[in-house]
């Protein structure tokens, strides 16, 4: 393998330098105009001429910092929140740096030249970041701008990583063979998915072979590889050599970034692995943001909610809220208020419609449900249905973002796994809510709801209220 930098990734490179040139001289050039502005006489005079000086230099050094913190990556870029990071980072080392620098040499920069700068500038950069993203993400979809990876590791292993790969295809890595070092060679891979096996032996040369063979431009490592630490420290020089990446996947499945941390010992990356829980400020900030963010959107919706209120009564008869058990935090049980959008005898016509059931196997969930009356179905449609919630989380028996509050007979059958969901308080909106809602199946929804038990943080929170948002425009799996 000649260990060329594939077209798609020198592609990129250089429209990420192009785009950021353009970007940090129209931020710079656009702050200098605002603050100073055109006239002829001002740009002749010594003063706003070393602002000119300046201000090229700052571009200069601004284009230069983005590329030291390597945002240019190709492995970063795609998914993950490590591309923005990057660019913030540099960005505001960059500020923070000429800052420093004033103060020192007492050199008196104009701060409304640099307040709007560094904004415009910031704000501008991620945005050429996110509409990158939107275009390799239309390409890989079609197969295209993708790392080509070969897979090493056990059987098991290889084939989760491979259909772990397969399923989240917007990150840019596209399994093209395996390679099993230490087994078998009628020994087949556990997994629907075809996916060719190259070779069995565990020495440097044969895998560099089989890297020939297929053309791969990454070598992703997964758990269970016998190979011995000599034989991998070689690889990796082989690698480095032919300019192939090297991807170490461990066998942890399910993992938040943030919980993850290596340490050195004995020349070992140790990775160490920490479990978030919800203990004294953590909890308490989490709660007073429920309490606040509930409060206000109570305020907020409680004219519409007096109108849906009044809708719900002259629909159909029976009461405006529908009051249902369901479990909450460590197994209590609590009163949920939703607004009414069946008939008043839903529940005992269950057992009528039971053949009829399109859920999951856990949850009851039919299309055009017979029971629904004419204004629930609107309401189901954008969740409306659920905006008394909000009393549920002011009192706080839930919470605005957790994993989907259940009934008392869904957690009579859950399993050992499943029960972890009630180690926080259920939530209005939550990962469930945003990936499909009741398009899910019972695994994908335990999943999602331990992955969010498993990685809880504020900021995730947040990110799942703007997606729930969209979620409930696009009304998808609603029913």
């Amino acid at each position: 393998m000649s260990g060329s930098i594939p077209d798609w990734r020198a592609k990129t490179a250089r429209i990420l330098r192009i785009v950021d040139a353009f970007i940090v001289m129209w931020a710079v050039t656009g702050a200098y105009v605002v603050r100073f502005g055109i006239e002829p006489d001002v740009v002749s005079s010594r003063q706003d001429l070393a602002y000119l000086w300046f201000s090229m230099m700052l571009a200069i050094a601004w284009w230069l910092m983005l590329g030291a913190w390597n945002t240019r990556q190709s492995r970063i870029l795609g998914s993950g929140p490590d591309e923005y990071k990057r660019v913030a980072a540099a960005s505001l080392w960059l500020f923070g740096l000429v800052a420093i620098v004033s103060y020192v040499f007492r050199i008196d920069t104009a701060r409304g030249y640099v307040g709007i700068a560094l904004p415009v500038g910031l704000v501008g950069l991620l945005l050429g970041r996110w509409l990158l993203r939107q275009h390799l993400s239309v390409h890989r979809l079609k197969g295209s701008s993708m790392h080509r990876l070969l897979l090493v590791g056990g059987p098991s292993a290889v084939a989760h990583l491979n259909s772990s790969l397969k399923g989240a295809r917007h990150a840019g890595y596209e399994p093209i063979a395996a390679y099993i070092p230490g087994s078998s060679p009628d020994q087949r891979l556990e997994t629907g998915l075809s996916l060719p096996v190259l070779g069995h032996e565990p020495d440097t040369s044969s895998i560099l072979r089989a890297i020939d063979q297929c053309r791969a431009d990454a070598v992703a490592v997964s758990a269970g590889v016998q190979l011995h630490p000599q034989t991998l420290r070689h690889l990796g020089w082989e690698l480095a050599a032919r300019n192939v990446g090297l991807i170490m996947a461990p066998a942890l499945t399910d993992i938040a970034g943030p919980r993850i941390h290596t340490q050195q010992v004995a020349g070992l990356p140790l990775i160490h692995v920490t479990t978030p829980t919800l203990e004294g400020g953590q909890r308490v900030a989490k709660r007073l943001f429920d309490v606040i963010v509930s409060a206000i959107l109570i305020i907020v919706t409680l004219p519409l909610m007096a109108v849906l209120a009044i809708l719900v009564k002259f629909d159909s008869a029976g009461p405006v809220l529908f009051r249902q058990e369901r479990v909450g935090q460590g197994g209590s049980v609590f009163a949920m208020l939703k607004f009414r959008s069946m008939v008043v005898d839903a529940e005992k016509q269950l057992a009528d419609l039971a053949h009829r059931d399109e859920g999951n196997g856990i949850l009851f969930k039919i299309k055009n449900d017979p029971r629904v009356t004419r204004i629930g179905g609107l309401l189901r449609k954008y969740s409306l249905d659920e905006l008394p919630q909000l009393f549920n989380i002011f009192a706080g028996s839930m919470s605005l973002v957790g994993p989907r509050p259940p009934l008392p007979r869904e957690v009579a059958g859950y399993e050992h796994d499943a029960r972890r969901r009630l180690l926080v308080k259920p939530g209005l909106t939550g990962l469930w809510q945003v990936s499909g809602r009741s398009n899910l199946s019972w695994q994908d929804s335990v999943r999602l709801d331990l992955y969010y038990v498993e990685n809880w943080s504020l900021a995730g929170d947040l990110v799942i209220i703007l997606r729930t948002v969209r979620a409930v425009f696009h009304s998808t799996g609603a029913y």
